[in-house]
């Protein structure tokens, strides 16, 4: 009895260590007109890791601005002893290769389930961080049944996505003294250094310090079975929108993922229901779907992980729940409708810890159903990349239907059709040996821009996918390969992933109703990485081998440098190599000459100690390509030019990732601001400025342009003088006193506005006439979200050196242009009613002949326009040199 009882009082003792978040942060999380920063949050997690066996509190990586980020680890203390063991075992199972279905269920029992909790990656969303936080006490703190259970069979990994966005809005909304009228509005930057909200469409490509942390554990050291990411805000009339989604769903998913989001989802919805928490919706109650690749959730999807997002409302400022009629009736999407209610934090906090708990309990009652699950997904997709297989896709569906409509010259069968036709028509399509699936990819060493292709390696490889290397020249199909080549396979667990990579995206025609308008795919349509960096690959049809190496999975590749030539007395660097203009603007810092040899744009550098010795840099770090070079005639110095990157208050996330790709290739760019411009004598101190989209207003606007407008009264005087935005009344005329005194101006998607504002001979070339006036087309007649698209230019133009006669651009409902003026020169345009690369492009016959780029002298200087999205969030390498071409004197 005496025993029992000194037990019992030091688990006690114990429990009352565990300290609460009122006791460190001096309030409840929840509580009104109250957040944390990332600063205390490291702080009272960190003591709450040190008072808990339970948690173990570890950094994950640095972040763009140099923060610790965390990750804790949170599950029973026995289970800490063995994490080693299981996570050797989450890797086994995911990547499936070499067990047997038998093993494989020995590993599931013997393991245990590993699930992701996110927070934080929008810091205007505040109820992710906030929620983790709370959470991870409730872990450390409470001892019932289910609990214990989770923390038995379950390891948690509760990551914080985004901790400079958590420090810095948060900053911003504690900062006033009076409670009420704090306000998450006014950010004067974006909470991510370089993508702001952009952060969460990084996840294939990880450029970001933050996306790279993730996408290692996700993809390459832990790779749980379900991650849980959370967002805000949920429908208008609803509290949170949650799984399982809408479709379209991507066809490359194993069936396996659909139905586990429907089980998992449901489980979710239940939870909430038995609770008396009403408001959830799901699939066609909200727009999102499972097409997407390069959210945090949805690239999961690619790798045979559950991913879960949920979009909650909430604030830390009281708001209201409104009143909308159409979300009060139960249906199958919103059985339990929430009806208009005062909401306050704490019901938002209190509804996200539930369905933490409800995704937890599923994974503890169904762990080694997780296991073997992804084992099998893992297994379907080895299996597929070592066999022919034939994917349907919408395109397939139509070549079907085609054969038969001209075979019995009827009508085709449309979509919403049940006729049945004779089989051999699916037959004709989906046993066409050229249909059939690849089983690999090779990417030649030898191809003209070859380290832009191992960046492109290196996405891959961050998200786990298994590279490799041909250690000696070889042969496929009658064509031979350089030794040094690199070889992806499709027999491999993440298959879904490297099909999204190298394969177009089909994207089905999505309306409404039939004759009505687009349903707006959530995010992009299409984004096929290998196009948009124009990484040269064949696609292999039949099984392959050769002397290839497998390299370490999530191991980087670096570009194996060569010596310079010997006693060259220059060298020349190609304009189709984007690593050659990072070399340019090492070698002008160091003060080494360089001049561009008119005719094709290459950079020819003469011979001397310092140049040796930048281009030997060059080649160690970057694996550059250096020839021994004849100095080109006619060639000219090239200068560096003095760069200004429009940017606003608040943030753009164009300008963001320009900036970001400036760092990554060693432009110094000076940001300005709508009243830089204003200010006049742009010419004194700048040679190229370059315009975003945002930046300059349509001429049917008011005129007016940017993305903020308040008083400045209550704005730290550092950000005072970004407020503004572009007009017509003062901006326009700068920018034209600017080009008319020998400045250059580089607009980027809408920026082109411009063109007009400066009555240049351009019009819009999507417009029809209607009872003789020109409007522009409807979306019924032409759609075309981001999706990627194919241009032909002139390569003879300065502006084009260095890009394919056919080259593939980023297409969002671009401008396109019809030019009326002998003196603008077209750079590209469409020269073909069918450029769709990749994505969905409704009416993309209209395109036809539409100039897609120009370049207009305006007094001594030039408008070089850009109606695609040439850096779209730095992923479209393929259309840099775009813009590097027009950064040097």
């Amino acid at each position: 009895m005496c025993i029992a009882f000194l037990v019992a009082g030091a688990l006690n003792v114990q429990a009352q260590e565990i300290p609460t978040p009122k006791s460190f942060f001096g309030f409840n999380i929840g509580d009104n007109y109250q957040l944390a920063n990332f600063t205390q949050t490291e702080a009272y997690l960190k003591k709450l890791a040190a008072s808990s066996d339970r948690i173990k509190y570890t950094t994950i990586g640095k972040t763009e601005e140099g923060r610790d980020q965390f990750m804790l680890i949170v599950t029973s203390p026995e289970n800490h002893k063995n994490l080693a063991k299981y996570k050797e075992i989450s890797q086994k199972l995911a990547r499936a290769e070499g067990l047997t279905p038998e093993q494989a269920k020995v590993l599931a029992k013997s393991g245990k389930a590993i699930v992701w909790i996110d927070g934080g990656l929008h810091a205007n969303e505040t109820v992710g961080i906030h929620q983790l936080i709370q959470t991870a006490y409730t872990f450390a703190s409470r001892n019932d049944e289910e609990t214990k259970n989770i923390l038995d069979k379950v390891i948690i990994l509760m990551t914080h996505a985004n901790p400079d966005g958590q420090e810095l809005q948060s900053n911003w909304y504690m900062r006033e003294t009076t409670p009420e009228k704090r306000s998450l509005a006014g950010l004067p930057r974006l909470y991510e250094k370089y993508a702001g909200h952009d952060n969460n469409r990084d996840f294939f490509m990880l450029n970001l310090k933050e996306t790279q942390n993730i996408g290692r554990q996700l993809f390459v050291e832990w790779i749980p079975q379900i991650m849980y990411n959370h967002h805000q805000a949920g429908p208008a009339g609803t509290i949170v929108a949650g799984a399982p989604y809408r479709d379209p769903y991507n066809y490359v998913f194993d069936p396996i993922i659909m139905t586990s989001l429907d089980a998992v989802g449901a489980a979710m919805h239940n939870r909430l229901n038995i609770e008396g928490k009403p408001g959830y919706t799901q699939r066609g109650g909200s727009v999102f779907s499972t097409w997407y690749n390069g959210g945090l959730r949805t690239t999961t999807y690619f790798h045979n992980m559950i991913g879960l997002l949920t979009e909650i409302v909430g604030s830390p400022n009281p708001m209201n729940i409104p009143l909308v009629p159409a979300r009060l009736l139960p249906n199958g999407d919103s059985p339990n409708p929430v009806q208009p209610k005062v909401w306050y934090y704490k019901d938002a906090i209190d509804y996200s810890v539930s369905l933490n708990y409800a995704v937890l309990n599923y994974a503890q009652r169904y762990s080694d159903e997780l296991l073997y699950n992804i084992y099998q997904m893992g297994k379907n997709s080895i299996d597929r990349g070592l066999t022919d297989t034939w994917s349907f896709s919408p395109k397939k569906i139509e070549a079907i239907n085609a054969n038969y409509a001209k075979e019995t010259n009827t009508a085709p069968v449309s979509v919403t059709e049940r006729k049945q036709i004779p089989e051999k028509y699916l037959d004709q399509v989906m046993k066409d040996p050229a249909n059939r699936d690849a089983r690999g990819y090779i990417i030649p060493s030898d191809q003209p821009d070859f380290t832009t292709a191992i960046r492109f390696l290196n996405a891959l490889i961050r998200t786990g996918i298994q590279v490799q290397e041909a250690t000696a020249d070889f042969t496929v199909n009658g064509k031979k390969y350089p030794a040094g080549s690199y070889i992806v396979k499709t027999d491999q667990a993440f298959r879904p992933h490297i099909l999204d990579m190298f394969e177009p995206q089909d994207h089905p025609n999505d309306f409404k109703y039939e004759g009505g308008p687009p349903i707006a795919p959530y995010d992009a349509a299409g984004w096929t990485l290998a196009y948009l960096m124009n990484v040269k690959f064949d696609r292999i049809l039949d099984g392959f081998n050769g002397p290839f190496n497998k390299l370490p999975v999530g191991e980087l590749l670096i570009a194996k440098p060569k010596p310079l030539p010997a006693n060259a007395r220059g060298y020349a660097l190609s304009a189709q190599a984007n690593e050659s203009f990072l070399a340019v603007n090492d070698l002008l810092k160091a003060g080494v000459e360089v001049l561009r040899d008119p005719s094709n744009g290459a950079f020819y550098v003469p011979a001397s100690a310092k140049a040796k010795e930048a281009l030997t840099k060059a080649e160690r770090n970057f694996g550059m390509r250096v020839i021994a070079a004849e100095k080109p005639k006619n060639a000219k110095a090239v200068k560096p030019a003095r760069i200004a990157l429009w940017d606003v208050y608040g943030g753009s996330m164009p300008s963001g990732w320009i900036r970001y790709i400036m760092e990554q290739y060693h432009y110094n760019p000076t940001v300005i601001y709508p009243p830089d411009v204003d200010a006049g004598k742009l010419k004194d101190k700048y040679d190229v400025i370059i315009l975003v989209g945002g930046s300059i207003p349509a001429r049917t606007t008011g005129g007016r342009g940017g993305q903020f407008n308040q008083d400045i009264t209550n704005i730290p005087d550092e950000y005072k003088s970004r407020v503004g935005r572009m007009t017509v009344e003062k901006s326009i005329p700068e920018l034209k006193n600017f080009l008319e005194a020998g400045g250059n101006i580089v607009a980027i998607g809408s920026a082109t506005n411009l063109a007009n504002h400066l009555n240049l001979g351009v019009k819009d070339a999507l417009t029809e006439t209607t009872n003789g006036k020109e409007i522009k087309l409807s979306a019924e007649k032409f759609y075309v979200p981001g999706s990627v698209l194919s241009v032909k230019l002139d390569k003879n133009l300065n502006a084009n050196w260095g890009l394919d006669e056919l080259t593939d651009v980023y297409f969002d409902n671009s401008p396109v242009f019809k030019i009326t003026d002998n003196n603008i020169k077209p750079l590209a345009w469409f020269d073909t009613d069918k450029p769709l690369r990749s994505g969905w492009a409704w009416g993309q016959g209209y395109l036809k002949n539409g100039v897609a780029a120009f370049e207009a002298p305006v007094g001594k200087g030039k408008l070089i326009a850009f109606g695609p999205e040439i850096t779209f969030r730095s992923q479209t390498h393929g259309t840099f040199k775009w813009m590097f071409n027009q950064l040097y004197n």
